[in-house]
């Protein structure tokens, strides 16, 4: 996916030894305190998507050893609820590479599912840039990349890691993470604009009775898959503990670190969710374009980026276990220099939630989201509109709260959705 990238630039300069630190006597709203607490939190984020995610391994196994309605049910609400703690720290993503450079081994998408398994004759047999487009290695023990065989007999973590995922530098090919689970859990969604998301059978996975073929193979995928996601997620909490090489990086410098916490902010706000994954679907109408393509899960996964969002300028977060953090807040420090400029960051970031909840809401009781951005649909297409204003209205004062801190100019996200429209049907 191409990167564009929008230009926040301060309406103040400052030297670049400013430490953003306010008098001692509001120690509360020190940019080390304010960073120190930020950190504390993403480690709380992801220990609460790893602990989800082991929960997840555990409901994958009990399908696999008894494949039955219930077990697949019961596996499918393990990866929604593992969703939203993970949705959560994706503000983290911007502005922190260690975090940027790991996502795509977990959330990457969208995917050409059929590099994994069997699809629906609409989907295609051939694709002019994916040679792997359909190569199926759930049913195939050799599969060819770059022009040379490859032994796929033994589907382990590391054929997933190593070889498949990103096969031939092709992007699309998304062999691990969130998404690879969820399509061997569901299946395609081939409703397009009407009802329903995937429908794969428990009987994929039922040896004795199986359905769709290969179905020990379709297990040893899926199982790997999780795997690798427990152990992806363990990397990220251990790089996030007080001694781990995130925290150390964004704690090293505290204008750097706060600079780090407006960077997630204002990408994610923008480029990342206002522009690449919704307007761009909302602008194609294309029921392909949503994030959680084969559970109808989009609508909670925009909603929590949108709450992680919030959080990061609040510091509040409510772990799984129902544990509340607080502690020192971006917030605090922009109300310490203009408290007008708080109170409007505050108001823009629930209001955003605000229009995802509404978005939740119809998804819940009218329409699922990939409905909502169906041509001719203008109640589901103003319901995602209102919800993309949020975020743009939220993005902007972002930019005004890292000049207001005297930041300098830093880059945050962008998108041809939103800033070239034209160019997205060229």
């Amino acid at each position: 996916m191409t990167k564009n990238f929008i230009r926040a630039a301060a309406l103040a300069l400052m030297t670049a030894t400013s430490t953003l630190a306010l008098q001692p006597a509001q120690a509360a709203t020190d940019a080390a305190a304010v960073v120190k607490h930020y950190t504390v939190v993403a480690h709380a984020k992801f220990e609460d998507a790893l602990i989800t995610a082991q929960a997840l391994d555990k409901a994958i196994d009990a399908l696999i050893a008894t494949p039955s309605e219930a077990t697949l049910k019961a596996a499918r609400e393990a990866w929604l609820k593992a969703r939203n703690p993970y949705q959560e720290t994706e503000v983290y993503r911007f502005g922190n590479a260690i975090v940027d450079e790991w996502e795509g081994k977990v959330n990457a998408w969208p995917l050409d599912e059929g590099l994994i398994d069997y699809v629906d004759p609409s989907y295609g047999s051939e694709s002019d840039e994916n040679g792997l487009f359909t190569a199926n290695v759930i049913a195939n023990k050799t599969i060819k990349i770059d022009g040379k065989d490859v032994d796929a007999t033994n589907i382990t973590p590391e054929l997933l890691a190593g070889t498949l995922q990103e096969a031939g530098g092709i992007e699309a090919n998304v062999a691990t993470g969130y998404h690879a689970i969820e399509f061997l859990l569901w299946g395609q969604d081939t409703n397009g604009t009407k009802a329903g998301a995937g429908n794969r059978p428990y009987t994929d996975y039922d040896t004795k009775a199986c359905t769709g073929g290969n179905c020990d193979r379709r297990a040893a995928y899926l199982k790997a898959a999780s795997e690798l996601l427990v152990a992806d997620l363990k990397e990220m909490v251990a790089n996030w503990t007080p001694d781990g090489a995130a925290t150390k990086a964004v704690e090293a410098d505290p204008k750097a670190g706060i600079t780090a916490i407006l960077t997630g902010m204002g990408s994610l706000s923008y480029g990342e969710l206002a522009g690449e994954r919704m307007k761009l679907g909302l602008l194609l109408h294309d029921p392909e374009e949503e994030h959680d393509c084969f559970s109808d899960n989009t609508h909670n996964s925009h909603l929590h980026d949108a709450i992680g969002i919030q959080s990061a300028y609040t510091g509040d977060y409510t772990r799984v276990d129902g544990t509340k953090l607080t502690g020192a807040s971006l917030s605090e420090l922009v109300a310490a220099k203009d408290a007008a400029l708080d109170k409007e960051m505050t108001k823009d970031l629930a209001t955003t939630v605000e229009k995802m909840q509404a978005m939740a809401k119809r998804a819940e009781t009218v329409e699922a989201y990939d409905q909502m951005i169906g041509e001719g649909n203008a109640e589901g297409n103003a319901t995602v509109q209102a919800a993309i204003d949020g975020l743009i209205a939220q993005a902007k004062t972002v930019q005004r709260v890292i000049a207001s801190l005297d930041l300098g100019t830093i880059e945050l996200e962008g998108s041809d959705s939103l800033d070239n429209p034209n160019a997205v049907f060229q």
